[in-house]
C-alpha cells in the first residue's frame, strides 16, 4: 500500500504544469576530480594501520574502505554545479529550491534528477473598478483630550510626603520579606522597593493593607497566593509578609503651564493651542496610515477573489519558513527562544507552522497576482531608477549605498520593491 501511495503522489506532481524534471549526469574529468576531493577529506578522518592520519595512499584507502565510500561526498561536491547545468540546459526559472533525487551513482559518474518548480500560471479576472473604498478619517475632540491627559500623567512627578499616611495612588518605598509556614521563600524579599499603590502589581490584598501606614512604620501582612500562581509550592497558599515603609511619595499633578511645555520638548509647542494642534496632526497621521493599510488589505482581498491559480505547496512551505524565521527573530528580541515559546504555549513547531499556513498562502497568492498585474500593465523600473532609489534610501537610513544594497538584497530587490509600489499606486488609481 505504501508503494502505491508513493506512485500516486509522484504521478500527481508530474501532472502539474509547473513541475519539471531535469536529468543531469556528471562524469569524466569532473567526476574524477570530485572523487579525488572526496578522498582528500575522508582520509583526514580515518585511521589505517601503518599510516599517520591523513597520510594513507588512495589505493590503500580504497582497498580497505571501498571506492564506493567516496561516492556520496563526491556527489555533494558536484551537486551545485549540476544544478547550475540543469538551469542552463532547461532555461527554467525556479520559484523555490528544487527537489533532487539520486538516480544512479558509481565509479563512472553520478546522475541527478532535479524537480524544478516554476511560477504557476496566474489569471487575474478583475482588478479594476472594484467597490472598495477608503475610510474617511476624523479626529474627535475627546481623542485629543485623552492624549493630553495621558501626557500630563506621563510627566507627573512624585514628591516626598512629609506627613500623612499611604494612600491609593501613592508610591510607597518599602522593605519586605515573605514567609510561608514560618520559612522565608525565594523571591519574596526586597529592599527599598517602589510600589505604586493600586497598580495591582503585587499579590491581591497586599497593596490595600499598606494604606494607612506611616513612614517608618512596620507591619505584618497576611495574604493568599492566587491558585494559578506560577510557583506551584505557593499557589493557593497563605503567606505572611513583614513590611516596613521607608518613604511615601505622592503624585504632584501637572498642569498645562510653561514648565510642562518646556518638559515636553516638542518643537513649536509652547501653549495649549499649539499642543492640541500637534496632537491632532499626529492622531490624524496615524489614522490615515491605519485607513490606508485597511484599504490596501481590502483591495488585495477583493482582487484575490478574482484570481485563478494553482499554488504549489512548496511555495507555501517556503513562505512558512520565512514567517518562522521572522517569528524567531521577534521572540529573540524579547529574550525568548522558540523552544521556550513552545513550553509557554504548550504547543509544537508543527502547531506554529499550521497556524501560519493561511497567512503564508495569502502572501504567496498576493505576490503572484501583483506580479501578474505588473505584467499586464507593463510596469517596469529601469536600472537607473533603481540606482537612484537605492541612493535615496541609503541616505534616509544614513548608510553607505553598498552597505544598504547588501542588507536590502541587492539592486534587483530595490527594483522589484519599486515595481511593487508602482503597482499598488496604479491599483489605487484604477479603483477610485
Amino acid at each position: 500500500m505504501g508503494k502505491e501511495e508513493t506512485k500516486q503522489t509522484t504521478k500527481k506532481k508530474e501532472e502539474k504544469k509547473n513541475n519539471h524534471k531535469v536529468e543531469i549526469k556528471v562524469d569524466g574529468e569532473k567526476w574524477e576530480k570530485a572523487l579525488d576531493s572526496a578522498f582528500k577529506k575522508k582520509v583526514k578522518t580515518v585511521e589505517v594501520d601503518g599510516f599517520r592520519k591523513g597520510k594513507c595512499p588512495r589505493n590503500i584507502y580504497e582497498k580497505k574502505f571501498g571506492k564506493e565510500s567516496l561516492f556520496i561526498d563526491a556527489a555533494d561536491e558536484v551537486l551545485q554545479d549540476a544544478y547550475t547545468m540543469a538551469l542552463e540546459e532547461s532555461k527554467l526559472v525556479p520559484v523555490v529550491q528544487p527537489n533532487v533525487d539520486l538516480k544512479g551513482i558509481d565509479e563512472n559518474g553520478v546522475t541527478f534528477i532535479f524537480t524544478i518548480i516554476t511560477k504557476p500560471e496566474v489569471k487575474v479576472n478583475k482588478y479594476k473598478d472594484l467597490k472598495v473604498k477608503k475610510d474617511k478619517v476624523k479626529v474627535e475632540k475627546e481623542e485629543i483630550d485623552h492624549e493630553i491627559e495621558h501626557l500630563l500623567d506621563r510627566y507627573t512627578e512624585y514628591v516626598v510626603k512629609e506627613d500623612g499616611t499611604v494612600e491609593n495612588g501613592d508610591l510607597a518605598i518599602i522593605d519586605f520579606e515573605g514567609f510561608h509556614n514560618g520559612k522565608a521563600f525565594d523571591g519574596g524579599k526586597g529592599d527599598n522597593y517602589s510600589l505604586e499603590i493600586g497598580s495591582g502589581t503585587f499579590i491581591p490584598g497586599f497593596e490595600e493593607q499598606l494604606i494607612g501606614m506611616k513612614t517608618g512604620e512596620e507591619k505584618e501582612i497576611e495574604v493568599t497566593f492566587p491558585s494559578d500562581y506560577p510557583e506551584k509550592a505557593l499557589a493557593g497558599e497563605k503567606a505572611t509578609f513583614k513590611v516596613k515603609v521607608n518613604e511615601i511619595k505622592t503624585k504632584e499633578e501637572r498642569t498645562l503651564d510653561e514648565d510642562f511645555f518646556e518638559d515636553l520638548g516638542m518643537e513649536g509647542v509652547k501653549d495649549e493651542e499649539s499642543l492640541r494642534k500637534e496632537i491632532e496632526e499626529n492622531i490624524k497621521a496615524q489614522k490615515e496610515q491605519d485607513a490606508e493599510n485597511k484599504y490596501i488589505d481590502a483591495l488585495l482581498e477583493e482582487i484575490g477573489k478574482n484570481v485563478e491559480v494553482d499554488i504549489p505547496e512548496e511555495m507555501v512551505e517556503e513562505e512558512i519558513d520565512r514567517l518562522m524565521k521572522r517569528a524567531e527573530q521577534s521572540l529573540a528580541m524579547q529574550g525568548i527562544s522558540l523552544d521556550l515559546y513552545y513550553q509557554f504555549t504548550k504547543s509544537t513547531e508543527k502547531d506554529l507552522r499550521d497556524q501560519m499556513e493561511k497567512e503564508a498562502y495569502q502572501n504567496v497568492l498576493y505576490r503572484l497576482m501583483l506580479e501578474e498585474i505588473m505584467n499586464l500593465e507593463n510596469i517596469e523600473v529601469s536600472e537607473e531608477d533603481a540606482e537612484k532609489e537605492a541612493e535615496e534610501l541609503a541616505e534616509k537610513y544614513q548608510m553607505e549605498k553598498d552597505e544598504f544594497l547588501t542588507q536590502f538584497g541587492g539592486l534587483e530587490m530595490v527594483q522589484y520593491d519599486l515595481e511593487m509600489r508602482r503597482t499598488f499606486d496604479l491599483l489605487k488609481e484604477l479603483n477610485k
